[in-house]
């Protein structure tokens, strides 16, 4: 069983000059509950090397048992720091592929062609794609093997317009998460903002929020299992 992570290079919230990137519970949470059901994971970013690591993700208040877990962890501390270019990975390789959020992925691996592009791999192999909170903009852009946007007419979440608010970064982000996926025709839902909250359509998993990591991993588990 064999699962890739792909988090983003990307480090500046717009023009703020403020620091973002991914979120570390949404990395740590899938990244152990792989791990643990014995999946060999391998790392990915745009650039290659240590991916930005959103501050305040590393703040005491968004501390769960998987991030201090990833904090004891020397392992997992050395693949995140040395993650592979993406543009080398092939979709070949992997049984599932898994991206974790932040705000990092709005700007970059929403437009990526090698994310686009290896997303569509998986598709048509038939392989498990998953998203979570931010991450679902990693398939905005991808198409099905139809032509058609690869979510039109499919059961999908990510972070909500309402959390957005919450974080007043509304606008800040070069586009809501939440109206992009209906604009391209999903059949988004969400539950309470801040809850988990996890679809699953046939092969694709997308989680709403850093709550949902976990449980959209264990779904994607769940496929993986199922073959």
């Amino acid at each position: 069983m064999k699962v890739l992570i792909v988090l983003t290079s990307h480090d500046r919230l717009g023009d703020t000059g403020k620091p973002t990137g991914f979120w570390l519970e949404e990395f740590a949470a899938p990244y152990f509950v792989l791990r643990d059901a014995g999946a060999d994971i391998t790392l990915a970013s745009p650039k290659g090397g240590q991916p930005p690591l959103d501050p305040k993700s590393d703040a005491p208040d968004a501390q769960t048992e998987a991030t201090r877990r990833f904090k004891e962890d020397a392992e997992a501390q050395r693949a995140l720091a040395s993650t592979h270019k993406l543009d080398e990975m092939s979709a070949e390789d992997f049984d599932a592929v898994f991206f974790p959020g932040g705000h990092g992925p709005l700007w970059d691996l929403a437009q990526d062609r090698h994310s686009i592009g290896l997303i569509e791999a998986f598709v048509r192999a038939g392989k498990p794609v998953a998203a979570v909170c931010h991450a679902p903009a990693v398939l905005c852009e991808v198409r099905g093997p139809d032509g058609e946007f690869l979510v039109k007419g499919r059961g999908v979440t990510g972070f909500t317009n309402s959390e957005e608010a919450a974080v007043e970064l509304t606008e800040v982000v070069p586009f809501l998460l939440e109206d992009r996926l209906k604009a391209r025709g999903g059949n988004y839902s969400k539950g309470p903002d801040w809850a988990s909250y996890v679809v699953v359509d046939g092969h694709l998993v997308t989680g709403q929020n850093p709550a949902s990591s976990e449980a959209a991993a264990d779904a994607l588990l769940e496929l993986l299992r199922a073959g």
